[in-house]
């Protein structure tokens, strides 16, 4: 059995200290990203149901405008207070989020106009889309209502 001098040699202090450097860099640069990335989910969360509102709010315009038997009040704008949870009365922890609806009447037709808002938290901020709505026979409920 011979004996061959070793070679293996373990790592110095210098490459200890240098690998917890960079290790604790990357760290501290993960960590940089959690708070802006907390700000981009809230705001996305409050943007999709403010998205989900919106809809709502124009879908439910329509449905009235669209039915002959139904007056239609142009103006505006109104405003209404809508809860997150969807319930009349704020939750603990609910947004409160401001629907304006401005309805505009362009004959034969209508402008159906909804902002919706969340002031606490935007308070420059909204989200905004307008809907040209008409009269369709196919809607008219209910049947035999007199003509207008």
């Amino acid at each position: 059995m011979s004996r061959l001098p070793c070679d293996k040699r373990g790592f110095t202090l210098v490459e200890v200290v240098i690998a917890m450097f960079l290790t604790i860099v990357a760290i501290l640069g993960t960590l940089a990203l959690i708070s802006p990335g907390w700000k981009t989910v809230a705001k996305s969360d409050y943007l999709g149901r403010a998205s989900g509102i919106l809809y709502e709010q124009l879908m439910t315009q329509e449905a009235w405008i669209m039915n002959p038997c139904r007056s239609v009040t142009t103006g505006g704008p109104t405003e209404t207070t809508v809860f997150a949870s969807g319930q009349p009365t704020p939750q603990p922890g609910d947004v409160q989020f401001k629907v304006t609806t401005t309805i505009a009447s362009i004959p034969p037709a209508w402008l159906v106009t909804v902002r919706v808002s969340w002031p606490p938290l935007n308070p420059t901020g909204s989200i905004t889309e307008s809907l040209m709505v008409t009269r369709q026979e196919g809607f008219r409920f209910p049947a035999g209502c007199a003509n207008q």
